[in-house]
């Protein structure tokens, strides 16, 4: 059916968009035709958003790279091994190099596998685009073994976070800022065992009660302003302390906070509200330990 024939997409510019209902069939200007004969009707609501091709839109670009950030933040998990590591000041400096190198890379060449399988609106519109890439490529019978990877590498990076947030947790206890039970190390093992066994807890109870993507948006805020309370303190160090350009933490903490501020706003309140729960209690309890000081 010829595009003039055609019904416009809802929402949609007539000049860059039509939709065929029947066929299934998006026709662009630019003579790319977007065939999506698998998508169910509530799918194409998520194509039909990307067709108004006159506007990007760069506040929704930057919102999807502060959703996205928490991905890359596992490297930081590395720095909080510091005192279970031989030679720190020399193995973690190259260690975290080197995970940021191969994860960069990793995600590029997924990412062009994905755009170039999917498309951008086929991508837009799939519910599981790693399984639906190797469809499209002829090897349906690969499917599993995505899933099965899929689960192996989630369970990695859950495993990895919670090695970094129970050593976080053991720190905040020998500050007493959690309870003191948290600050023992097994004197066989050398780990933080009641750490790790609370950080498993709390994260199976978010698994089984929580939204995880709005998991996600709250984690994401949480990670970018403490990465820039990072790059504010990097501009306290002194030059023989290793201290960076001054541009460097400057520029990292104006971007990290502008990709948090572009966050959903439910993700910003919600990360708020526990920024300022956490401030409270931190104030209620360094006036008790002022107050059993002076007496």
């Amino acid at each position: 059916m010829p595009a003039d024939e055609a019904a416009n997409a809802p929402g949609g510019d007539a000049s860059n968009a039509r939709v065929i209902d029947k066929e299934q069939v998006i026709p662009l200007d630019e003579g790319w035709v977007l065939n999506v004969p698998d998508l169910a009707l509530e799918q194409h609501a998520a194509v039909y958003a990307l067709l108004d091709l006159s506007s990007p839109g760069l506040w929704g670009v930057l919102q999807g790279a502060g959703l996205l950030f928490f991905a890359f933040a596992g490297y930081a998990r590395i720095a909080t091994l510091g005192e279970e590591v031989r030679d720190p000041a020399r193995t973690i400096p190259r260690a975290i190099g080197i995970a940021l190198a191969v994860t960069f890379v990793v995600y590029a060449l997924v990412a062009v596998a994905t755009l170039g399988t999917l498309t951008t609106w086929g991508l837009a519109a799939s519910e599981a685009p790693l399984s639906d890439v190797v469809a499209e490529a002829g090897a349906e019978w690969m499917r599993p073994v995505v899933a099965v990877a899929a689960a192996v590498a989630a369970l990695g990076a859950l495993l990895a976070l919670m090695l970094g947030v129970s050593r976080t947790v053991l720190a905040m206890a020998r500050e007493r800022d959690l309870p003191g039970l948290f600050a023992t190390v097994h004197a066989g093992a050398s780990v933080p065992r009641r750490a790790e066994l609370a950080v498993a807890v709390a994260v199976i109870g978010l698994v089984l009660v929580a939204d995880l993507r709005g998991a996600i948006g709250f984690s994401s805020f949480g990670v970018l302003v403490y990465y820039a309370v990072a790059n504010a303190a990097a501009l306290t160090l002194r030059r023989e302390e290793g201290a960076p350009p001054k541009a460097v933490p400057v520029l990292g903490l104006g971007l990290c906070l502008l990709l948090a501020a572009t966050l959903p706003l439910t993700s910003v309140l919600a990360g708020l509200a526990v920024f300022a729960l956490g401030a409270a209690v931190w104030a209620a309890r360094h006036r008790s330990r002022q107050g059993r000081s002076s007496s």
